[in-house]
């Protein structure tokens, strides 16, 4: 474990020598921000709309006691989705299906010798592979976790209106009860974080494969399993140091 840790810093500092010209890598990064932002807006607005309608019909459910206002529906459905289930939801979410995708290219790149010829060429493949897929996903893991937010609580209202739970004033009374702004910036922080730990685990991965078409998978399946355990290690973490 101590090796492949050491092994892994090693590979983050390769990205920061030698790297390619300002403009390749911010073109690099812009491809790499529409194959993990924006073709991953529908599986993130599909489960965090249900999610959120599932919270709040669950929340519901469970509040009998009548001395207990309808509007902390609302409220719990909120604190919630911001605190807990957008970010860390989503960024498990993300990490099956981005995660996987830049194992799954990285290492069919490495057995079929395409990196070893950017090497040959005298081109740092870490730098000009690597480095645009972790910025990419640092720039919109933050942008997705936004807007399973927005639809998550959205999902909670119609729920709790269609179903009769409660009344849309009531719902918006909840989720404007105490808010503290700060739980969207520690929201934030927490997609930052899961960014940067699934796309760099996933690469890692992928970039260190070896063999054939079995080992491809095998790094696919290592890289979002791994993942999703750093995942939930530094949102304990996280939470205990920020909150």
């Amino acid at each position: 474990m101590v090796k492949t840790f050491g092994e892994f810093l090693l590979f983050m500092q390769s990205m920061l020598v030698r790297k390619e010209r300002l403009g390749t890598l911010w073109q690099r990064t812009l491809d790499e921000a529409i194959l993990i932002g924006i073709d991953s807006v529908f599986i993130v607005a599909i489960v965090s709309a249900f999610i959120g309608a599932v919270t709040c019909v669950q929340i519901a459910y469970n509040l009998v006691n009548p001395l207990i206002p309808k509007s902390t529906i609302g409220f719990m459905v909120r604190e919630m989705t911001i605190l807990e289930l957008a970010p860390t939801i989503t960024s498990i979410v993300l990490a099956g299906k981005v995660g996987s995708s830049i194992a799954g290219g990285l290492g069919t790149m490495r057995i079929t010798e395409q990196v070893d010829a950017l090497e040959v060429m005298g081109i740092n493949s870490a730098s000009y592979l690597v480095l645009p897929k972790i910025v990419a996903a640092m720039l919109m893991f933050p942008l997705l976790v936004i807007l399973a937010m927005v639809l998550s609580i959205m999902g909670g209202y119609l729920a709790g209106t269609l179903s009769g739970a409660m009344s849309a004033q009531e719902y918006v009374e909840g989720i404007r009860t105490d808010f503290v702004p700060y739980n969207i910036l520690f929201a934030l922080i927490k997609s930052v974080v899961f960014a940067f730990l699934v796309s760099a685990i996933s690469a890692y991965k992928g970039y260190y494969t070896k063999g054939g078409a079995l080992e491809v998978g095998a790094a696919s399946t290592g890289a979002v399993t791994n993942s999703i355990i750093a995942i939930l290690l530094a949102d304990y973490v996280l939470a205990a140091v920020l909150l």
